[in-house]
């Protein structure tokens, strides 16, 4: 009787052990930031102001915004999971250069943002900051960039607003079914604290989608891209970079000029309405 009760307990406590170790340590195998002391400059070769939000709950949030003379609108950039705003603000160039203004911010626990995370507080400060845009830009000057894990938060923001577009770059199909393809043999659904539900939210959104995926991307595949597109084809277009992976897409041309046409081609048709009226 005793060999068969160690035969059964060591596996299950080395499975509930498994359970607590992804439970209590997901914000580190999720998250990698990097933090900065508050007397950090910034350097950027563009015009930019730093912008601190208080938030209700005491914490804090630490964005950029970049402007260029006579800008079309904003891009509101939902950066990836690692790093801060420090190394991510380089991305600015290839908005500012195509003359839009640039906006970004670090979520909490990152760079000089405080404060306590979780998936709400994310949906919530991410919130604040939009209708603090709208409030400097109409909502139709607005496009919502969410970059890799920004992606499924950038949706989430759309559906509860009316930017002009939404543009998602290596998006996946929720962060519970991604996760779910690497830990399988754990309960996700019940231990993750994170599930931001992409494939929910991205059925509200009420404006023009364009979705930007590598072929070759290893860690959020391809195919995540194509399932998004399924759940909604008339309003949303899928764009695939052949050959680029996950961390590469700006290193490819078709890139840049799939970015030029997908935003000129929105603020054109408005441009174009108005000389009309």
């Amino acid at each position: 009787m005793l060999f068969w009760v160690n035969i059964l307990f060591w596996p299950l406590a080395l499975y509930v052990g498994l359970c607590l170790v992804f439970y209590f340590g997901q914000d580190l195998f999720f998250f990698r930031p990097e933090r900065l002391a508050k007397t950090f400059k910034y350097q950027y070769p563009f015009p930019f102001t730093e912008i601190n939000f208080d938030m209700e709950d005491g914490g804090m949030v630490n964005a950029l915004h970049f402007r260029v003379p006579n800008s079309k609108g904003v891009v509101f950039y939902i950066k990836g999971n690692s790093r801060s705003i420090k190394g991510w603000g380089k991305f600015a160039k290839d908005f500012v250069g195509k003359g839009f203004d640039f906006f970004i911010l670090d979520f909490r626990g990152f760079g000089k943002s405080r404060g306590r995370r979780t998936e709400e507080i994310l949906f919530s400060d991410l919130q604040h900051v939009y209708k603090w845009l709208a409030d400097e830009y109409d909502e139709e000057h607005i496009v919502l960039y969410g970059r890799s894990l920004g992606s499924g938060l950038a949706a989430r923001v759309a559906s509860w607003n009316r930017p002009r577009m939404v543009i998602l770059d290596c998006p996946y199909y929720s962060f519970l079914y991604h996760i779910s393809r690497y830990a399988f043999i754990l309960p996700i659904r019940w231990l993750l604290r994170y599930h931001i539900r992409t494939d929910r939210f991205i059925k509200k959104v009420r404006c023009p989608i364009h979705i930007i995926g590598g072929t070759k991307d290893r860690l959020i595949p391809y195919r995540q891209c194509e399932m998004l597109k399924n759940l909604a084809p008339e309003k949303i277009t899928l764009h695939p970079i052949v050959g680029a992976s996950h961390n590469n897409l700006p290193d490819y041309p078709e890139y840049h000029d799939l970015l030029y046409d997908i935003l000129h081609e929105a603020f054109e048709v408005e441009k174009d309405w108005k000389m009309a009226a």
